[in-house]
């Protein structure tokens, strides 16, 4: 195999990414790597790519974490290849092992640590912080319902649990924000985040566990049809209408006869009123069935 077709299907495996320090390391002379890289488009110093598209969000997180052996993915980049936030962050942010402070480097911000190695996993082929350490990492560069919803993503997407990052909390115990992030997980514990679909059925659980009510079953089926909120003992259903909801009134519309005509007491609140107005949920909550708006 030629040095131009080894290149090629190294490139293949990484997204169309090549580092020179992967061919060095491979045991490549300085001249075999320049003549084998010299049609591909220079990303970082030492980093390349083929093709002359822009880079999509995979290439340049393949990219960033090819800048030097042993380096990772990591805080808020991470947390956007996670999908536990929306949008991807400039500059990307690596980790690697060490004990320096923070560097520029290039396009990328590089970061150290001298507990990486148990923390780290493969996702699209490259190396990226595990969720749990993720979590930790990015807790204390957010604030207020940013904070709070990258947990919940975390466990709701099913990425990890309390009880998982419990342990990875174990061995970071003096970082910052470990204190309150620790606090947050034991609230969490106590709630079935896993069943649900939105951030909205999360902060739903949140605000009733706040004020002490009857924690509901979650996305169980009620007359042969999924409900958000449900109380069977009480033969109680609330549901939170989110952006869908103007979409799919005639499916919504549906389930609540179906419900009603089960013995079911079925009540509405929007999903911006649970985070601006949780008082409303708990009035729907505490009112007594057969009454009320919304039955």
């Amino acid at each position: 195999m030629t040095s131009v077709q080894a290149v090629a299907d190294l490139a293949r495996r990484q997204e169309g990414c090549v580092a020179r320090w992967q061919l060095i390391l491979a045991g490549w002379s300085t001249g075999r790597c320049d003549h084998a890289l010299a049609g591909l488009r220079r990303v970082h110093d030492g980093v390349y790519v083929s093709g002359y598209a822009p880079l999509t969000t995979v290439q340049r997180w393949w990219a960033a974490t090819l800048t030097a052996p042993r380096t990772v993915l990591s805080h808020g980049s991470a947390a956007c290849c996670w999908g536990l936030r929306k949008h991807d962050l400039a500059p990307i942010t690596v980790t690697r092992p060490g004990r320096t402070g923070p560097q520029r480097f290039g396009g990328c911000l590089v970061r150290y640590s001298a507990t990486l190695r148990d923390d780290v996993t493969r996702r699209h082929g490259f190396w990226i912080t595990t969720p749990e350490r993720t979590v930790i990492d990015t807790w204390p560069q957010l604030r207020g319902r940013a904070r709070e919803r990258l947990l919940r993503d975390a466990v709701r997407l099913g990425l990890t649990t309390t009880a998982a990052l419990a342990v990875v909390l174990a061995r970071h115990g003096g970082r910052r924000g470990t204190a309150s992030l620790r606090t947050t997980c034991a609230i969490y514990e106590r709630l079935p985040l896993h069943r649900c679909r939105s951030d909205a059925e999360v902060e739903g659980l949140v605000v009733l566990d706040a004020f002490r009510v009857t924690p509901p079953q979650v996305n169980e089926r009620r007359a042969g049809e999924e409900a958000d909120f449900s109380w069977e003992d009480r033969r109680l259903i609330v549901e939170i209408d989110g952006p869908r909801f103007h979409q799919d009134k005639l499916e919504d519309a549906r389930k609540t006869r179906a419900w009603i005509r089960a013995g079911y007491t079925v009540r509405r609140i929007p999903s911006d009123d649970v985070y601006a107005s949780p008082e409303r949920l708990i009035a729907l909550v505490r009112m007594p069935t057969g009454t009320g708006a919304g039955v």
